[in-house]
Protein backbone atom coordinates (compact mmCIF):
# COMPACT_ATOMS: atom_id res chain seq x y z
CA UNK A 1 0.00 0.00 0.00
CA UNK A 2 1.24 3.56 -0.75
CA UNK A 3 0.57 6.76 0.77
CA UNK A 4 1.10 10.16 -0.59
CA UNK A 5 2.43 12.99 1.62
CA UNK A 6 2.94 17.03 1.24
CA UNK A 7 4.83 19.53 3.60
CA UNK A 8 3.57 22.78 2.51
CA UNK A 9 5.65 25.45 3.46
CA UNK A 10 5.97 29.03 2.60
CA UNK A 11 9.21 28.21 0.17
CA UNK A 12 8.22 24.87 -0.87
CA UNK A 13 5.47 22.72 -1.63
CA UNK A 14 7.55 18.93 -0.87
CA UNK A 15 5.64 15.65 -1.62
CA UNK A 16 6.42 12.33 -1.06
CA UNK A 17 5.26 8.95 -2.36
CA UNK A 18 5.90 6.54 0.72
CA UNK A 19 5.37 2.63 1.38
CA UNK A 20 4.07 1.08 4.56
CA UNK A 21 7.43 0.80 5.42
CA UNK A 22 7.75 4.39 5.54
CA UNK A 23 10.61 4.72 2.76
CA UNK A 24 9.76 8.16 0.55
CA UNK A 25 9.68 5.81 -3.38
CA UNK A 26 9.34 9.19 -4.62
CA UNK A 27 9.51 12.73 -4.49
CA UNK A 28 8.21 16.31 -6.24
CA UNK A 29 8.86 19.86 -5.16
CA UNK A 30 7.22 23.47 -6.66
CA UNK A 31 7.58 26.56 -5.21
CA UNK A 32 5.51 27.96 -2.92
CA UNK A 33 5.53 31.30 -4.56
CA UNK A 34 3.17 33.26 -2.25
CA UNK A 35 1.55 35.41 -1.66
CA UNK A 36 -1.05 34.35 -4.21
CA UNK A 37 -4.30 32.76 -3.89
CA UNK A 38 -4.74 29.60 -2.48
CA UNK A 39 -6.87 27.88 -5.47
CA UNK A 40 -3.41 28.04 -6.96
CA UNK A 41 -1.40 26.97 -4.20
CA UNK A 42 -3.51 24.05 -3.73
CA UNK A 43 -3.41 23.51 -7.88
CA UNK A 44 0.48 23.08 -7.13
CA UNK A 45 -0.10 20.69 -4.41
CA UNK A 46 -1.71 18.11 -6.39
CA UNK A 47 0.61 18.90 -9.12
CA UNK A 48 3.27 17.92 -6.83
CA UNK A 49 1.61 14.75 -5.39
CA UNK A 50 1.22 13.51 -9.31
CA UNK A 51 4.59 14.02 -10.36
CA UNK A 52 6.09 12.23 -7.00
CA UNK A 53 3.59 9.49 -7.35
CA UNK A 54 5.10 9.46 -11.31
CA UNK A 55 8.54 9.57 -9.51
CA UNK A 56 7.90 6.16 -8.00
CA UNK A 57 6.30 4.73 -10.94
CA UNK A 58 2.78 4.36 -8.81
CA UNK A 59 -0.40 5.07 -9.76
CA UNK A 60 -2.87 7.12 -8.37
CA UNK A 61 -5.23 4.13 -8.33
CA UNK A 62 -2.98 2.76 -6.11
CA UNK A 63 -2.42 5.11 -3.39
CA UNK A 64 -4.67 4.90 0.23
CA UNK A 65 -4.92 8.51 1.04
CA UNK A 66 -3.00 11.94 0.48
CA UNK A 67 -1.82 14.01 3.90
CA UNK A 68 -0.74 17.75 4.11
CA UNK A 69 1.22 19.13 7.14
CA UNK A 70 0.36 22.85 6.60
CA UNK A 71 1.40 25.91 8.84
CA UNK A 72 -1.34 27.40 10.44
CA UNK A 73 -4.61 26.40 12.26
CA UNK A 74 -5.90 23.07 10.86
CA UNK A 75 -9.34 22.04 12.35
CA UNK A 76 -9.40 18.25 11.10
CA UNK A 77 -12.61 17.74 11.65
CA UNK A 78 -13.57 20.55 9.31
CA UNK A 79 -11.05 19.46 6.84
CA UNK A 80 -10.43 23.44 6.89
CA UNK A 81 -6.88 25.26 7.20
CA UNK A 82 -8.97 27.90 9.52
CA UNK A 83 -5.67 30.55 9.53
CA UNK A 84 -1.72 30.51 8.27
CA UNK A 85 -0.80 33.88 8.03
CA UNK A 86 2.35 33.30 6.31
CA UNK A 87 0.21 31.65 3.59
CA UNK A 88 -2.59 34.17 3.58
CA UNK A 89 -4.95 31.46 3.96
CA UNK A 90 -8.32 32.12 5.90
CA UNK A 91 -10.81 29.34 5.89
CA UNK A 92 -9.57 27.14 3.08
CA UNK A 93 -11.28 24.07 2.75
CA UNK A 94 -7.93 22.23 1.53
CA UNK A 95 -9.37 18.48 2.03
CA UNK A 96 -11.98 18.88 -0.22
CA UNK A 97 -10.27 20.91 -2.55
CA UNK A 98 -7.51 17.96 -2.96
CA UNK A 99 -10.21 15.19 -3.12
CA UNK A 100 -11.37 17.09 -5.95
CA UNK A 101 -8.18 17.24 -7.69
CA UNK A 102 -6.87 13.87 -6.76
CA UNK A 103 -9.59 11.69 -6.02
CA UNK A 104 -8.23 10.31 -2.86
CA UNK A 105 -9.18 10.93 0.89
CA UNK A 106 -7.68 13.77 2.09
CA UNK A 107 -5.85 13.94 5.62
CA UNK A 108 -4.87 17.72 7.22
CA UNK A 109 -2.60 18.35 10.59
CA UNK A 110 -0.72 21.20 11.57
CA UNK A 111 2.87 21.01 9.95
CA UNK A 112 4.98 20.70 12.85
CA UNK A 113 2.54 18.31 14.15
CA UNK A 114 2.86 16.25 11.26
CA UNK A 115 6.51 16.23 11.44
CA UNK A 116 6.12 15.42 15.30
CA UNK A 117 4.29 12.66 14.30
CA UNK A 118 6.04 11.33 11.36
CA UNK A 119 9.35 10.85 14.13
CA UNK A 120 6.79 9.21 15.94
CA UNK A 121 6.32 6.69 13.38
CA UNK A 122 9.48 6.03 11.69
CA UNK A 123 12.07 8.01 13.72
CA UNK A 124 13.50 9.29 17.13
CA UNK A 125 10.11 8.10 18.41
CA UNK A 126 9.43 4.77 17.19
CA UNK A 127 8.10 2.20 19.05
CA UNK A 128 6.71 4.78 22.31
CA UNK A 129 3.40 6.47 22.57
CA UNK A 130 4.35 9.14 24.94
CA UNK A 131 6.78 11.13 22.72
CA UNK A 132 7.76 15.07 21.87
CA UNK A 133 9.00 16.48 19.26
CA UNK A 134 10.79 20.11 19.21
CA UNK A 135 12.02 21.50 15.91
CA UNK A 136 14.87 25.03 16.09
CA UNK A 137 14.54 26.96 13.19
CA UNK A 138 12.74 30.29 11.77
CA UNK A 139 10.76 29.89 14.97
CA UNK A 140 10.41 27.22 17.21
CA UNK A 141 8.02 24.41 16.78
CA UNK A 142 6.98 21.05 17.63
CA UNK A 143 4.02 18.55 18.95
CA UNK A 144 2.84 16.66 21.96
CA UNK A 145 1.57 13.28 21.31
CA UNK A 146 -0.11 10.95 24.04
CA UNK A 147 -0.82 7.49 24.47
CA UNK A 148 -0.57 7.58 21.01
CA UNK A 149 -2.63 10.57 19.88
CA UNK A 150 -1.63 14.04 19.04
CA UNK A 151 -2.38 16.81 21.60
CA UNK A 152 -4.46 19.76 19.47
CA UNK A 153 -6.96 20.78 22.05
CA UNK A 154 -10.74 21.12 21.78
CA UNK A 155 -10.18 24.11 18.95
CA UNK A 156 -7.29 22.38 17.07
CA UNK A 157 -5.07 25.39 17.83
CA UNK A 158 -3.26 23.49 20.81
CA UNK A 159 0.88 22.32 20.42
CA UNK A 160 2.02 25.99 20.00
CA UNK A 161 4.69 25.32 22.15
CA UNK A 162 7.20 27.98 21.03
CA UNK A 163 4.99 30.17 22.01
CA UNK A 164 4.96 29.62 25.87
CA UNK A 165 6.72 32.72 27.96
CA UNK A 166 9.82 31.68 29.29
CA UNK A 167 11.29 35.61 29.83
CA UNK A 168 8.27 37.48 31.45
CA UNK A 169 7.61 41.07 29.46
CA UNK A 170 10.97 39.79 27.64
CA UNK A 171 12.10 39.80 23.64
CA UNK A 172 9.18 41.14 20.96
CA UNK A 173 7.90 37.55 19.65
CA UNK A 174 6.32 37.86 16.31
CA UNK A 175 3.01 36.10 17.62
CA UNK A 176 2.39 39.54 19.36
CA UNK A 177 3.25 38.49 22.78
CA UNK A 178 6.57 39.20 24.68
CA UNK A 179 9.21 36.45 25.87
CA UNK A 180 8.25 33.74 23.81
CA UNK A 181 10.30 30.35 23.74
CA UNK A 182 10.19 31.06 20.05
CA UNK A 183 11.89 34.85 20.63
CA UNK A 184 15.16 33.28 22.29
CA UNK A 185 15.63 30.05 21.00
CA UNK A 186 14.74 29.85 17.39
CA UNK A 187 17.78 29.98 15.18
CA UNK A 188 16.55 33.42 14.45
CA UNK A 189 17.59 34.59 17.69
CA UNK A 190 20.59 32.89 18.06
CA UNK A 191 21.49 34.62 15.15
CA UNK A 192 20.36 38.10 16.81
CA UNK A 193 22.45 37.17 20.18
CA UNK A 194 25.63 36.34 18.09
CA UNK A 195 25.08 39.62 16.45
CA UNK A 196 24.16 41.74 19.54
CA UNK A 197 27.85 39.99 21.33
CA UNK A 198 29.66 40.91 18.26
CA UNK A 199 28.70 44.59 18.87
CA UNK A 200 29.53 44.33 22.54
CA UNK A 201 33.31 42.95 22.10
CA UNK A 202 35.11 44.11 18.80
CA UNK A 203 37.94 41.84 19.71
CA UNK A 204 35.88 38.61 19.36
CA UNK A 205 36.91 36.09 16.88
CA UNK A 206 33.62 36.13 15.19
CA UNK A 207 34.03 39.22 13.59
CA UNK A 208 37.15 37.10 11.75
CA UNK A 209 35.05 34.24 11.22
CA UNK A 210 32.65 36.55 9.06
CA UNK A 211 34.84 38.15 7.74
CA UNK A 212 34.34 41.28 9.38
CA UNK A 213 29.94 41.45 8.34
CA UNK A 214 27.42 41.30 10.51
CA UNK A 215 25.12 39.95 7.44
CA UNK A 216 27.36 36.43 7.41
CA UNK A 217 26.55 35.31 10.79
CA UNK A 218 24.74 32.06 10.93
CA UNK A 219 23.54 29.88 13.65
CA UNK A 220 26.92 28.02 13.71
CA UNK A 221 28.83 31.58 14.08
CA UNK A 222 28.60 31.60 17.85
CA UNK A 223 29.90 27.27 17.86
CA UNK A 224 32.72 27.68 15.56
CA UNK A 225 33.81 30.98 17.32
CA UNK A 226 33.42 28.60 20.71
CA UNK A 227 35.41 25.99 19.22
CA UNK A 228 38.33 28.17 18.60
CA UNK A 229 38.61 29.44 21.80
CA UNK A 230 36.86 32.99 22.31
CA UNK A 231 35.12 33.78 25.45
CA UNK A 232 32.78 35.52 23.75
CA UNK A 233 31.08 33.18 21.58
CA UNK A 234 30.95 30.58 24.24
CA UNK A 235 28.72 32.98 26.18
CA UNK A 236 26.55 33.07 23.19
CA UNK A 237 26.57 29.24 23.15
CA UNK A 238 26.13 28.59 26.73
CA UNK A 239 23.50 31.25 26.50
CA UNK A 240 21.55 29.66 23.85
CA UNK A 241 21.43 26.02 25.38
CA UNK A 242 19.93 27.47 28.74
CA UNK A 243 16.94 29.47 26.60
CA UNK A 244 16.49 25.86 24.16
CA UNK A 245 17.08 23.74 27.58
CA UNK A 246 13.99 25.96 29.67
CA UNK A 247 11.63 25.44 27.15
CA UNK A 248 12.40 21.56 26.85
CA UNK A 249 12.23 21.26 30.29
CA UNK A 250 8.93 23.30 30.72
CA UNK A 251 7.63 20.60 27.87
CA UNK A 252 8.80 17.55 30.17
CA UNK A 253 7.21 18.68 33.57
CA UNK A 254 4.10 19.50 31.70
CA UNK A 255 3.98 16.00 29.20
CA UNK A 256 6.14 14.13 30.73
CA UNK A 257 7.03 11.83 27.69
CA UNK A 258 9.05 8.68 27.06
CA UNK A 259 11.03 10.36 24.42
CA UNK A 260 11.87 14.08 22.98
CA UNK A 261 13.56 14.63 20.38
CA UNK A 262 15.29 18.07 19.09
CA UNK A 263 15.56 18.95 15.30
CA UNK A 264 16.89 21.54 13.44
CA UNK A 265 20.06 22.68 11.86
CA UNK A 266 21.59 23.12 15.22
CA UNK A 267 21.74 20.05 16.08
CA UNK A 268 24.41 19.21 13.37
CA UNK A 269 26.75 20.46 16.18
CA UNK A 270 26.02 17.27 17.84
CA UNK A 271 27.20 17.05 21.13
CA UNK A 272 28.70 20.12 21.71
CA UNK A 273 24.84 21.11 21.71
CA UNK A 274 23.80 18.13 23.48
CA UNK A 275 25.65 17.18 25.97
CA UNK A 276 25.71 20.56 27.61
CA UNK A 277 21.95 20.67 26.90
CA UNK A 278 21.09 16.99 28.58
CA UNK A 279 22.82 18.05 31.25
CA UNK A 280 21.10 21.20 31.92
CA UNK A 281 17.85 19.47 31.63
CA UNK A 282 18.48 16.54 33.98
CA UNK A 283 19.03 19.89 36.46
CA UNK A 284 16.45 21.27 36.05
CA UNK A 285 13.06 19.22 35.27
CA UNK A 286 11.39 17.85 37.95
CA UNK A 287 12.38 15.17 40.34
CA UNK A 288 11.75 11.52 38.81
CA UNK A 289 13.75 8.41 39.41
CA UNK A 290 17.05 8.25 36.66
CA UNK A 291 14.77 5.01 35.17
CA UNK A 292 11.97 7.17 34.40
CA UNK A 293 13.30 10.45 33.07
CA UNK A 294 12.75 11.54 29.82
CA UNK A 295 15.41 10.31 26.79
CA UNK A 296 16.66 13.33 25.03
CA UNK A 297 17.76 12.97 21.63
CA UNK A 298 18.25 14.33 18.05
CA UNK A 299 15.79 14.23 15.62
CA UNK A 300 16.37 11.36 12.99
CA UNK A 301 14.47 11.63 9.80
CA UNK A 302 16.02 15.56 9.07
CA UNK A 303 13.17 17.32 6.24
CA UNK A 304 11.58 13.94 5.71
CA UNK A 305 9.90 14.26 8.92
CA UNK A 306 6.58 16.50 7.18
CA UNK A 307 6.61 14.47 4.55
CA UNK A 308 6.36 11.15 5.98
CA UNK A 309 4.07 12.10 9.23
CA UNK A 310 1.61 13.73 6.51
CA UNK A 311 1.46 10.38 4.48
CA UNK A 312 0.62 8.39 7.52
CA UNK A 313 -2.13 11.10 9.12
CA UNK A 314 -4.94 8.63 7.98
CA UNK A 315 -3.76 6.69 10.91
CA UNK A 316 -3.82 9.26 13.64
Amino acid sequence: MYYLGIDLGGTNIAAGLVDENCKILGRAKIKTNTPRPAVEIIDDMAEAARLAAKDAGVSLSDVRWVGVGSPGTVNKARGVIEYANNLGFVDVPMAQMLRDRLGLDCYLENDANAAAYGELVAGAGKGVSEFAAITLGTGVGGGVIANGKMINGFNFAGGELGHMVIVYDGEQCTCGRKGCWEAYASATALIRQTKAAMQADAGSKMWELTGGSLDAVSGRTAFDAMRAGDAAGKAVVDQDIRYIGCGICNVINICQPEVLCVGGGICNEGDTLMKPLCDYIDGQTYGVAQEHKTRVCVAQLGGDAGIIGAAFLGNL
